[in-house]
């Protein structure tokens, strides 16, 4: 019988919310040797992802957009939003300034492992956030859990 995202996952993840400061997050994800958490709100539905990638951007800091002058007109040669929202992620202090807020690519518990893989392949995602019929996190299911799913079945 094939494996099921809940034969694999790992069961009530560790999880943020947006309030969380960073500096708590980063030393979970140190700690647990993890990459990412899925952020609830106080009702444990997923309202986002913090990921290394994410925290990256206090260490590496943001370089504003390139420019020419032209009759005392500034003309952007990068879109200067984006320098913005870049500062924003450099400066935060919680996990709700840092996150992304790009929709989360999530899998039901019931899916078949083959469709959460193929997913993951497919979005480029690493981690699939678990949810039961309500909307709440119950899981969470990484490339690694299924790597070693694969090596378990010989």
């Amino acid at each position: 019988m094939a494996k099921t995202v809940a034969d694999v996952m790992t069961r009530d993840p560790v999880t943020a919310r947006s309030e969380t400061p960073l500096k708590e997050v980063i030393q979970t994800l140190a700690e647990r040797r993890i990459s990412g958490l899925p952020v609830v709100d106080d009702d444990g539905k997923l309202v986002g992802i913090i990921s290394e990638t994410d925290l990256m951007w206090q260490e590496s800091g943001v370089t504003p957009p390139a420019y020419i002058m032209i009759l005392d007109s500034v003309i952007y040669l990068e879109n200067p939003t984006r320098y913005e929202k870049d500062l924003h992620k450099a400066l935060g202090q919680t996990v709700g300034e840092v996150m992304n807020h790009d929709p989360v690519v999530t899998i039901a518990l019931d899916k078949p492992l083959s469709e959460a893989a193929k997913l993951m392949h497919d979005r480029k995602v690493h981690r699939l956030p678990v949810l039961d019929r309500g909307g709440q996190v119950v899981g969470i299911l990484t490339r690694g859990d299924i790597i070693r799913a694969m090596a378990s079945q010989g």
